[in-house]
Parts: C-alpha cells; sequence; structure tokens
C-alpha cells in the first residue's frame, strides 16, 4: 500500500506540473490566465524590501500577473534577481535578460561566502536587450551606499533610456538633495527618458525640485506641489515609489498592493511615439 500510494503521488505530480507559488494558491499575486507575453509598452518599478526574507516564486508571481516589458528593482541581491528571473521563465515563459547595478558587497544582507559576498543595489530587467550600461555610485550614499543604473532599451517598439535609482534614506534630506542633482544631470542628456525608483520622498519634497524640473510622474494627481488624490506607494502611507517621464506619455497608471514588500507595486502603460529617439549606445539625438 505504501508503494502505491508513493506511486499515486509522483503520477499526480507529473499529471499537475509544478506547484504553484504561495501567492498565487492564497489567490492574490497571479490571477487564472495570466498574460504569459510580455506588454511591450509597460514599466514597473519595485523596492523588494531587504532583508525581509520573501521567497523569489513570490516575487516572480506578483511581476508575472503584469508581465511588464522592463522592470526596475531596487534593495535587490543579485543572486534574489536571479532567482525571480528564473522563476519568471521556468513557471510562466516570460523571458527576461538582466542588468545589476550593484553598489554595495555585502555578505550579511545577502549572503554568499565571506570574502565573495553578494551584490547589492539595483538591477533591471527587460524582455528586449540592453546597451550602454551606466553604473553610478553617488558620492554620498548617506547610511547606506546608493547609486543608479542606466541602459538603452526598447519600450513600444522605441528605443528610451532607462534610469533605476534607489536614493538615501528618510531624514537625509540634504543627502537627497545632492544625489537627485548628480541623478537629474544624467537625465538631462536624453530628450526620451524613463526615471524608475524609490526616491525616500515624497513629491512636494524640495530635493525633487530638478527632477520636476525635467520630467513628469506617471500619476497625474502627483505634481512638485501638495494635491489631493496622489496614490502613496508603501505601507506607511507616503509616496516614495516614481515613474518620472521625460518625452514620453503616461496612458494608465496603477499602484498594486503587495504582502511580499513594504512598498507597492507601480506599473504604467506609457506612449513613446512622440520626442525625439535615443541611438542603441545611450546617446539622445534629435529624429
Amino acid at each position: 500500500m505504501r508503494w502505491l500510494a508513493g506511486a499515486m503521488t509522483v503520477v499526480c505530480a507529473v499529471l499537475l506540473g509544478p506547484s504553484a507559488p504561495s501567492g498565487a494558491l492564497a489567490g492574490g499575486s497571479l490571477p487564472p490566465g495570466a498574460v504569459r507575453e510580455v506588454v511591450p509598452h509597460r514599466v514597473m518599478t519595485w523596492n523588494l524590501c531587504n532583508p525581509c526574507e520573501q521567497s523569489n516564486a513570490d516575487r516572480a508571481a506578483e511581476i508575472a500577473a503584469y508581465a511588464p516589458q522592463v522592470i526596475g528593482l531596487q534593495e535587490a541581491c543579485a543572486a534574489d534577481v536571479a532567482g525571480i528571473r528564473n522563476e519568471l521563465e521556468r513557471r510562466y515563459g516570460l523571458v527576461y535578460r538582466v542588468v545589476y547595478g550593484s553598489v554595495l558587497q555585502d555578505w550579511g544582507r545577502c549572503g554568499g561566502l565571506p570574502w565573495s559576498p553578494d551584490g547589492y543595489g539595483q538591477a533591471l530587467l527587460s524582455a528586449a536587450p540592453m546597451t550602454g550600461r551606466v553604473n553610478v555610485e553617488y558620492p554620498d550614499g548617506g547610511s547606506e551606499d546608493r547609486g543608479y543604473l542606466a541602459v538603452t532599451t526598447s519600450v513600444g517598439g522605441r528605443l528610451v533610456r532607462v534610469f533605476n535609482t534607489h536614493l538615501a534614506e528618510r531624514r537625509q534630506e540634504s543627502v537627497r538633495a545632492d544625489q537627485v542633482e548628480v541623478l537629474a544631470a544624467e537625465v538631462a542628456r536624453y530628450d526620451r527618458a524613463i526615471v524608475l525608483g524609490d526616491f525616500n520622498a515624497v513629491p512636494d519634497a524640495p530635493e525633487l525640485a530638478p527632477m520636476w524640473a525635467l520630467a513628469e510622474d506617471t500619476d497625474p494627481q502627483c505634481h512638485p506641489s501638495p494635491a489631493e488624490g496622489c496614490q502613496t506607494t508603501t505601507d506607511w502611507h507616503s509616496k516614495f515609489d516614481y515613474v518620472f517621464l521625460r518625452g514620453v506619455t503616461a496612458l494608465e497608471h496603477h499602484v498594486q498592493p503587495s504582502r511580499y514588500s513594504d512598498h507597492d507595486l507601480l506599473r504604467t502603460d506609457l506612449d513613446v511615439t512622440r520626442g525625439t529617439t535615443a541611438t542603441a549606445g545611450g546617446t539622445a539625438r534629435k529624429p
């Protein structure tokens, strides 16, 4: 009888295939019949929350439910990003390229060997090739090393420069101000750019002024002055996460609450047909 029960278990496993991630079983992360092809004009930003020790299968299920063309991740360990990428391909057939923007080699936070710690920082995933990678560590990270990652990739069939950043922690306004100056100077070089990330600042924070001078947030209710209806993106009811657009138009904007991070997923659908063209090498030029 034990042999028969074991055999039946194996048969069931073969017939049913790999088990769904716990998030999907719980009914929240991956709806039935979820999209298994990327949406070519959709981008997403998500702070993974580290160290929160969440399952990469659950994180992948959250992303797969919306299947964006480009994903910006912050507080990301390189090994976790690789695991999420593998889950997206194995479980959902979503194939992404990845570039890492690690600014800190941290064995205590990300694991690895004491003499070979895992990288920590940002990461960008794209269904299209990425070129012109630039990884910059801010001169002053505040209480922890911080930086930005930039690539040129395709969104909605057009090449665009994509940035991903994580600014200094709360109550470090002066540090963030210096970081935004560094980031904005680079963004200003491009007539078409998307800036993803966790800025650790509310929309009317003075340190964000250089970004507002260059770009708009995808949330039409969010401005550099207080505005009712600006959606929050964190468990502490603040908007810290942004998709800033320069030369690109937002079509839809959604904040998706997640139980796997203290930040929500922020996704937006874009129209990139207006503005100028970014070359594959990453420099801006007129069409």
